[in-house]
């Protein structure tokens, strides 16, 4: 008999009609439902063992919750010509600029017009959080004795950043769009993982020591990191010739 595939997905009827990925997780005890903040997407986890009739009708007595919580999702937003994209936490007008890349003036966003301009201001904004996390990591390293190893930037969905086993960062790009001292605290978080690689009070204790105002930054991030990640930096589709 062939194995069961890992993924697949679901109809759920209504207006509108919504997808519902299952996915079977051999860790799974129970179903699980999530729906994601930054893109609506749905998905339910459900074990191995689990006959997908016994997952659906737990989808389906759960249609109520899962519509709640796609109507209180941040619509997508496009990055473009006329937008108004956040940098440092302040929303910056995007405007038709010259040269071929994007650039930060005048506390504007300059891009070139095209079907490129999301991607080109995407490019910026990864560079301006590489400077800025670089800096704060080289900062809260120092008052800690510690080295980092590597660090990457990445645009992950469920976390803003890591801390390896070796010591290599990761971090989200999109912290660029958030306070100064927001992105500053999750860097602070990440280069105390370099001393305890858990969160136990030993942990937040530090943590707060790199940054009085953790618990200030956190409650910002948990209110609005969804409306960093509704952003969407694709390519437009060219016209036609």
């Amino acid at each position: 008999m062939a194995p069961r595939p890992p993924v697949t997905s679901h109809i759920l009827p209504g207006d509108p009609p919504v997808e519902v990925v299952l996915r079977r997780n051999s860790r799974a005890k129970r179903f699980s439902l999530r729906v994601s903040r930054s893109d609506g997407r749905v998905a339910l986890s459900l074990p191995v063992w689990a006959p997908e009739a016994e997952a659906l009708a737990f989808l389906r007595a759960r249609e109520d919750w899962v519509r709640e919580h796609l109507d209180s999702a941040p619509p997508l937003l496009k990055a473009g010509i006329g937008a108004n994209v956040p940098v440092f936490g302040v929303p910056r007008p995007v405007v038709v600029g010259t040269g071929r890349a994007a650039r930060f003036a005048d506390s504007r966003l300059e891009v070139p017009d095209g079907p490129r301009a999301g991607p080109r201001l995407k490019a910026l904004l990864t560079a301006m959080a590489r400077e800025r996390l670089s800096a704060s990591v080289a900062q809260h390293s120092a008052t800690i004795g510690r080295v980092p190893g590597r660090m990457t930037l990445r645009d992950p969905r469920t976390r803003w950043g890591s801390c390896s086993a070796k010591g290599d960062l990761m971090f989200s790009w999109r912290l660029i769009m958030a306070p100064p001292e927001v992105l500053d605290y999750v860097a602070a978080h990440e280069v105390a993982h370099l001393v305890e690689m858990n969160h136990s009070p030993r942990f937040w204790t530090l943590c707060r020591r790199l940054c009085p105002m953790t618990d200030a930054h956190r409650t910002w991030m948990r209110a609005h990191g969804a409306d960093l990640l509704a952003w969407r930096f694709d390519a437009e589709d060219a016209p036609p010739c």
